[in-house]
């Protein structure tokens, strides 16, 4: 099964009040997006990279042109709508899409999302995290989802058959849920930006100490 990444990086970081495109803000040297782009490289099961901008995110474009990857602009209206759009444009088929403001993603996490969906019977799979791990972290959220008794929050990682999108119509899914730090470091605020660096200064610190 042929995988193409969706790389969503086209919001207009409102809740920042920065002049920088969210994401072209730096975590160790590196823009948020170019640490979701290793990632998806990394990840094994992924075969295809598709960054997907907005009229919102020029200087992101240029970015992701340079570094080369397939860049395509979607008109800019929400993340669904302008995932549907690009899936639709270019025909895709399997599809994990990923929110350029997901740092600490890794590799094995992205395969991990792949299997699980390989693994269900619908159409499509929404990754969940526990709202607990938010608040412990002091991140903020979107939106808040009750599920069988469990406060949930989506990651912002989608996995889903293209074939199967048409228009706005919803489509059946399976939610996963992760219970995992570096899957729910995501970067809405200043404050979100700097609990997600001390995630990864911590995250780093332990990998060199396990080496």
């Amino acid at each position: 099964m042929g995988v193409t990444a969706l790389v969503m990086a086209g919001g207009k970081g409102t809740r920042l009040d920065l002049e920088e495109e969210k994401p072209l803000l730096k975590i160790d040297g590196k823009s948020l997006i170019e640490h979701v782009l290793n990632a998806l490289k990394n990840a094994k099961k992924v075969d295809e990279i598709i960054v997907a901008t907005t009229k919102y995110t020029p200087k992101t474009a240029a970015l992701a042109r340079k570094l080369p990857f397939l860049v395509l602009e979607t008109p800019g209206t929400d993340f669904c709508l302008d995932a549907g759009y690009a899936i639709e444009k270019m025909k895709l088929g399997t599809v994990i899409t990923i929110s350029a403001d997901l740092p600490l993603v890794s590799g094995k996490l992205i395969d991990e999302v792949i299997t699980r969906y390989e693994q269900c019977d619908k159409p499509a799979l929404t990754v969940m995290v526990p709202l607990k791990i938010y608040k412990r972290l002091g991140l903020s959220t979107d939106y808040i989802f009750t599920i069988e008794g469990r406060h949930l929050v989506p990651a912002g990682i989608n996995v889903l058959n293209g074939k199967e999108i048409h228009g706005t119509e919803l489509v059946e899914e399976e939610m996963f849920v992760v219970e995992n730090e570096e899957i729910a470091a995501n970067v809405n605020t200043i404050k979100d930006l700097q609990i997600v660096e001390r995630l990864f200064n911590r995250l780093k610190s332990n990998l060199s100490k396990s080496i």
